[in-house]
């Protein structure tokens, strides 16, 4: 069989699913948000004060980052489930979250006092930040494995990475609202570590579980 007509053949083979795949992706996502906010609320939930840290710049920009992260990777895994999708547009725009941070950190160097930077890098909850995020994260990482089965993608290594980007995501946004250190110098230290080993361990979820 040539490449094309396998990839056309994988494409009908999920197109004939019980549920359409989008639709299963959108519910997919939101069993995710709930299994996250379950487990968010029953360990550590928001900060005591959140009212009046959500009117400062450094808080809310923690949640640009971590929706604009989760968007680009929905839009990116649902791409990939599907063989034979276009996948140009959807790569382009992982790169949002990532120039977010830099801008923000960049402007963070700008204001605050060279001798505070190690300070604000390090912050105070740096342990705590890299235990939760993966903690509040994996179970949203096993549903998104999951759909990749549901669907047929042949990239599977990446595709289980992206699955891990996009669990980062949502556990850090839940996370960032629990998180006393709004530095965007944290921010991009400990939250990123803490996705990568997401991203890691949807990767190796990839190899091992969605081959086909």
């Amino acid at each position: 069989m040539r490449t094309e007509d396998l990839i056309k053949a994988l494409d009908a083979d999920a197109r004939d699913k019980a549920m359409p795949l989008g639709k299963a992706w959108w519910l997919a996502v939101g069993v995710s948000v709930a299994i996250a906010a379950m487990v968010f609320f029953a360990t550590i939930g928001p900060r005591p004060d959140i009212m009046p840290a959500m009117h400062t710049m450094r808080f809310m920009s923690k949640f640009v980052f971590t929706l604009v992260l989760a968007a680009s990777a929905f839009a990116l895994i649902r791409a990939l489930s599907m063989p034979g999708a276009a996948t140009k547009r959807a790569m382009a725009w992982m790169v949002a979250a990532p120039l977010l941070v830099v801008l923000a950190v960049v402007l963070e160097l700008f204001v605050v006092p060279e001798a505070d930077w190690g300070k604000r890098l390090i912050g105070s909850n740096m342990m705590i930040c890299m235990s939760f995020i993966p903690l509040i994260g994996i179970g949203p990482l096993a549903i998104f494995l999951g759909m990749l089965r549901y669907g047929a993608p042949t990239r599977p290594v990446l595709a289980g990475a992206v699955a891990g980007l996009l669990a980062g995501g949502l556990a850090a946004t839940f996370y960032a609202a629990h998180c006393f250190d709004d530095s965007p110098l944290f921010v991009a230290t400990w939250y990123t570590i803490a996705i990568a080993f997401l991203t890691l361990l949807g990767a190796i979820g990839g190899r091992l579980f969605v081959r086909w």
